[in-house]
């Protein structure tokens, strides 16, 4: 398993540019599977709009102490894009005067960000409804400066939302590398133990269930009642909810299909399983993304491909909701993933 990022290696896939040729040459230039536009258009819905904004999503840097295979975010511990404190401050004035209702902070590793404490409270203070921090679990076990995080998070009644490929040990590691169930599931001892995940608590702790090939997740309640029994008899552990998001073809995923010789099988599965339903309610319609250095995508993989907002506001200093809620949402064939069967989003299936 790679222990580097593609940037770090210098793969070609480390470039956006490349990525997104990738994604609109071959199966989809010669007509063999529409396009995604085309398919929008099949079913009169082109172009896509955005809606009443709900979620601000913020990136805080794409600094992580995993590398993971599946990774949109080509993150890792070489990964030195971190957020600056003046644009958490240009977030912050964001955060006070926005109409979302969700909050939610990403990485990389979140809380890998110098500045990450002082952000949440002063972004816990702004009066957001919903307050996210997604946590990869293995950082609150990385040293001793993260053991309090669990108590931190309490305090300022952070929903955490945490990565969990599968409730066994050979699948998970397969996926994040060795030693990360382990660390896992001390992690989740811990945030259960200051009250998360509780049946009579209001601290929400949900995981994060991501395929572990190139295949398509199952049903998201039967993989929550099979996750929930097994890390409850197997180690008491207890969560509220469990998201199942489909992998997207971008950065590392990408690189896997390529490697495996999977990607025509995959992009077919997914075009396959377009579901016109999961189209109007798929999270960039009600989210927006937030980079380390302010820019504004219409979702987090958008991001990750470079894909900015087609707005004349294009950076978080410059934000203004509704000349925002004007432009129209830049899609490509990645986005077949979120309107594949349920739907996929950041929050689990949609359809």
């Amino acid at each position: 398993m790679a222990t580097k990022s593609l940037l770090a290696r210098n793969n070609d896939l480390a470039n956006t540019a490349r990525q997104m040729e990738v994604l609109s040459s071959g199966i989809f230039a010669d007509g063999e599977l529409p396009t995604f536009a085309n398919k929008l258009k099949e079913s009169n819905q082109f172009p896509l709009q955005p809606k009443k904004l709900e979620i601000l999503q913020i990136n805080l840097g794409y600094m992580c102490n995993q590398v993971c295979a599946h990774c949109h975010v080509d993150a890792g511990p070489d990964r030195k894009e971190i957020m600056t404190l003046e644009t958490m401050q240009q977030c912050l004035e964001v955060i006070k005067n926005t109409g979302a209702h969700t909050l939610d902070l990403t990485g990389g590793a979140p809380e890998m960000n110098p500045n990450f404490r002082e952000f949440v409270e002063a972004a816990a203070n702004a009066g957001i409804k919903d307050f996210i921090v997604r946590s990869n679990l293995t950082i609150l076990r990385a040293n001793k400066k993260y053991h309090d995080l669990p108590a931190f998070f309490k305090k300022h009644n952070i929903h955490v939302v945490s990565s969990m490929p599968h409730w066994t040990r050979g699948k998970t590691d397969k996926q994040r590398g060795d030693g990360v169930f382990n660390k896992s599931i001390e992690a989740l001892h811990m945030l259960n133990a200051v009250g998360y995940g509780k049946e009579d608590s209001d601290l929400k702790l949900d995981l994060v269930y991501n395929p572990s090939g190139a295949f398509l997740p199952g049903d998201q309640m039967a993989l929550e009642k099979d996750f929930k029994k097994a890390l409850k008899r197997d180690f008491n552990i207890d969560f509220d909810h469990l998201f199942a998001i489909t992998n997207l073809p971008i950065s590392r995923f990408l690189d896997y299909l390529i490697a495996s010789e999977n990607y025509e099988e995959y992009m077919f599965s997914l075009v396959d399983a377009y579901n016109p339903a999961a189209v109007a309610n798929v999270m960039c319609t009600n989210t927006l993304s937030v980079s380390w250095d302010g820019y504004l995508y219409d979702c987090d993989f958008n991001q990750m491909l470079n894909l900015k907002v087609a707005s004349k506001v294009k950076h978080i200093a410059d934000y203004n909701e509704a000349i925002l809620q004007e432009r129209n949402i830049i899609i490509n064939q990645h986005c077949y993933g979120c309107t594949a069967g349920a739907g996929s989003s950041c929050q689990g299936v949609v359809a």
